[in-house]
């Protein structure tokens, strides 16, 4: 059994008052079983060992008529006494290699790891399997180390792959804490984060749950939700990269060919646009909505998101309001619309300006997964940062004192092309998603594909909320077509800055003030033409170079 072990849905139980109430613990476990765990880990740290050894017992006649190990927490003798499958070990409990004497082979000995280097001891001394974590905070564990978050995983994940050492690269992964029915997908989806293209990571292997489970009314139901969610494509992904990556997307005929059905299915649809901004961008933002044919509704209340997701649409998270009441409207929005399986953009508006603002952008990469991030050359490095990446130590000086950003302002850009490209290209791959980095030539990114893009107009960086209405134009052409995320972005970008070109020509444009006006008629008719047929012989407009992987510029470091 020992090397067949599904560690898919790891249930941790938990005896306290505050979980499990006054239910009978096996009669809890029997149902969680009956709804899909994989593995059972009885954890009791306040009874006595005869009281452990009874209750091991009846939890292990439970598991053996489900075919599931059952592993104790910390207490090799109990498990010795039972004849269970095995045991967990802490960083304060017995030796895995002591563990292993008592056991012996055939046994299953897991290991509790923070940091890469408890996980190259717990390989070392042999353990079967990693319990990696705190993964976020959680009210079951009181003596929980520092949280490591997704960031702190992936460290120890890409540790395991690359080590060199063959026991690491097989060995076992469970992450534990905090992880329920709201974020299992979005978890297990961004820890298979790949390093480069070519090169499948070491992902994990199950999740460990304790109150999601124990802690729920309908125990049976919500284990198989779990292991519905953990057995199937999440939610908000609509198509496979492999699906996505054909040799078309390098043809810019093709490119125009779907941009205009694409403007066509955004006026076919009026899809809603939920756009969570701030105040100074609301009506310009609802303006471009509609002049390209979608439907703007412009609510910070998340308490409403439930509803709004529900009806076909997309969601723009703006961090211009980045206010602790903002943000937790922002989180409740995001996680709705990720069990919707619906789009949703983040705009990380200044998001390199101040700490307050680094950490509230953490906060929402921790809150849901983010169909397309877009933002300027700043504030996507912040994205980076906060992704889990550092800029190369001897760029770093430089780029402090160049790119601290005052507030919202753009900037001349720090970096070349290719080396913007290779930012965007990577941390797309890294959080499994779109990226568009915004400039006089923008780069946008899945990871496999990259577009620069050079359509636009000066104008648009004179006026306040160009960036701002991009996201909401994107979401648009998100809800009307998400199986390819990467495409309805740089549709959505054409018709953006396309019309922003035709705007600029305009006679009754005389400079920023009245470019406004014009640059929403000019989304307006474009949108018209595209309609009635007239674009396309436009394609020669489209100012895009496909780039296709980019040679590794070595800005961002794995930490």
């Amino acid at each position: 059994m020992k090397g067949q072990v599904d560690y898919t849905l790891y249930l941790v139980t938990d005896s306290t008052d505050a979980i499990l109430g006054s239910r009978n613990l096996v009669e809890v476990v029997e149902q969680a079983l009956l709804g899909g765990v994989t593995v059972l880990q009885y954890r009791d740290k306040t009874s006595d060992t005869g009281a452990l050894i009874s209750t091991a017992k009846a939890l292990h006649g439970t598991c053996k008529k489900h075919n599931v190990p059952l592993l104790i927490n910390d207490r090799v003798d109990v498990a010795l006494a039972v004849g269970c499958e095995g045991v967990h070990l802490g960083q304060d409990d017995m030796n895995v290699v002591e563990a292993r004497k008592l056991l012996g082979d055939d046994k299953i000995i897991g290991a509790t790891v923070s940091s890469m280097e408890e996980a190259r001891i717990a390989v070392e001394r042999g353990a079967d399997y990693l319990g990696i974590g705190t993964l976020y905070a959680t009210s079951t564990k009181k003596n929980t180390k520092d949280i490591i978050g997704v960031n702190g995983i992936r460290r120890i994940l890409r540790y395991l792959d690359t080590s060199g050492d063959e026991a690491a690269r097989k060995i076992k992964t469970v992450c534990i804490g905090g992880v329920n029915a709201l974020n299992a997908q979005r978890v297990t989806y961004q820890l298979h984060a790949p390093s480069d293209p070519s090169s499948p990571p070491k992902s994990i292997d199950g999740v460990a749950v304790v109150s999601a489970i124990i802690g729920a009314k309908d125990v049976e139901q919500a284990a198989a939700n779990l292991k519905t969610l953990l057995c199937t494509r999440p939610t908000f992904i609509h198509a496979s990269p492999s699906t996505n990556s054909n040799a078309d997307w390098t043809s810019l005929a093709h490119l125009h060919t779907t941009s205009l059905a694409l403007t066509k299915a955004v006026h076919a649809a009026s899809p809603l646009s939920h756009n969570m901004t701030n105040l100074v961008v609301q009506n310009f933002a609802a303006s471009v909505a509609l002049a390209i044919g979608a439907s703007p509704i412009m609510s910070n209340n998340g308490a409403e998101a439930p509803d709004l997701a529900r009806l076909d649409g997309a969601l723009v998270v703006n961090m211009g309001t980045a206010t602790p009441d903002a943000l937790k409207n922002h989180a409740l929005a995001i996680a709705a619309y990720n069990a919707a399986g619906r789009p949703v953009v983040l705009d990380p508006v200044g998001a390199g300006a101040t700490a307050a603002r680094k950490d509230a952008l953490s906060f929402l990469l921790a809150s849901g997964y983010f169909s397309v991030i877009k933002g300027n050359e700043r504030e996507i490095l912040a994205v980076a940062q906060a992704s889990g990446f550092a800029v190369a130590s001897e760029q770093r000086a430089q780029q402090q004192q160049q790119q601290q950003q005052r507030g919202v302002d753009s900037g001349p850009p720090s970096y070349s092309l290719p080396q913007r490209a290779y930012i965007v290209q990577r941390l797309a791959l890294r959080e499994r998603t779109v990226v568009l980095m915004t400039g006089a030539t923008d780069v946008l990114s899945d990871g496999r594909r990259t577009y620069a893009i050079s359509n636009g107009h000066v104008y648009l960086g004179m006026v306040t909320g160009s960036g701002c209405t991009l996201g909401t134009a994107i979401s648009a052409y998100l809800a009307a077509a998400p199986q390819d995320p990467f495409i309805a972005a740089a549709a959505a970008v054409l018709h953006f800055e396309i019309a922003a070109e035709d705007a600029g020509r305009s006679e009754a444009v005389r400079g920023p003030g009245t470019f406004m006006p014009c640059f929403v008629d000019a989304l307006y008719a474009r949108r018209k033409a595209a309609v009635d047929g007239g674009l396309e012989e436009d394609g020669q407009r489209l100012k895009v170079e496909p780039l296709g992987e980019v040679e590794d510029a070595g800005i961002l470091k794995e930490l």
